[in-house]
């Protein structure tokens, strides 16, 4: 269980970049394992102490056991097991922010979880940097420090790229692919593989997990409202069409290929998913 979290937010010059950098530690006497929902986006663990496993359910060997390590954009859902103590710092990035600070495509990172010292030597550095520091302020300026200095070795990523991201984000993914080429004046084809080599994933799939991302976020603050007994059964439909599905199915369809579980489950008391909000 976690017995230490720590949020800070990042210098104002990054926050473009980065919204907040979260501090843990946590101790499994006994093995705890979790679901982790798949995201567009990517996931920095700068940890020391006992590692975690990581393990995709639809190819084991994508997996990692590592306590420092990057989780790239994902379209299906993961497991993590970890015993022992573990202290480090989490940073999710949005594809644009990783791609950025990582200097590579991210499509060297799909579904994947790679150790830091397999990517980039200065994420191994960082780690064993912040691991020497006194506390957590400490560590968080070290990432400012660390993080500002990648922004100025590193090129932005491409403009129209760049602005197609940030239509569909805004949208929740409500804004359709051909829409998108319409307005870049590309065509369909040529923004999907562009797109899915810089940022990860073909832009309809991303549609897809950031309308799935809102839903899983308003679940979390559902379950907040509804109490320990979670939401009632028949308010599942509604909640459907107004998170942006079709029906009830739609919903459940989707929550089942990117959490592994259906939202009843998941609401449900002794889950241990992880939810992005």
């Amino acid at each position: 269980m976690l017995t230490e979290v720590v949020t800070a937010r990042p210098d104002p010059l990054l926050r473009r970049w980065v919204d907040r950098y979260l501090g843990y530690r946590e101790e499994a006497p006994v093995p705890l394992v979790r679901r982790e929902a798949a995201g567009a986006f990517v996931v920095l663990i700068l940890g020391w102490g006992d590692p975690l496993d990581v393990t995709d359910p639809r190819a084991p060997a994508r997996g990692a056991y590592a306590n420092a390590f990057l989780a790239g954009p994902s379209d299906g859902w993961c497991a993590t097991r970890t015993t022992g103590t573990g202290t480090g710092v989490q940073v999710l990035l949005t594809a644009p922010a990783a791609r950025r600070l990582l200097g590579l495509p991210l499509a060297e990172l799909t579904n994947r979880v790679v150790p830091v010292d397999a990517v980039a030597g200065w994420l191994a550095r960082l780690r064993d940097e912040l691991a020497g520091e006194r506390g957590w302020p400490e560590r968080f300026a070290r990432l400012d420090a660390a993080l500002a200095a990648r922004l100025v070795s590193t090129a932005p990523p491409d403009p129209h790229l760049l602005a197609a991201w940030r239509r569909l984000d805004g949208s929740g993914g409500a804004v359709g692919v051909a829409t998108l080429a319409g307005e870049l004046g590309w065509s369909r084809r040529h923004l999907s593989v562009r797109f899915r080599r810089e940022f990860g994933l073909p832009p309809k799939t991303v549609a897809r997990l950031l309308r799935f991302e809102r839903a899983y976020a308003s679940l979390g603050r559902t379950l907040l409202t509804a109490g320990a007994a979670g939401p009632d059964d028949a308010g599942w439909a509604e909640r459907a069409v107004r998170w942006g599905y079709y029906d009830q199915s739609h919903l459940i369809r989707e929550f089942h290929e990117f959490a592994g579980a259906t939202p009843a489950a998941l609401a449900g008391p002794g889950s241990h998913s992880s939810n992005p909000a």
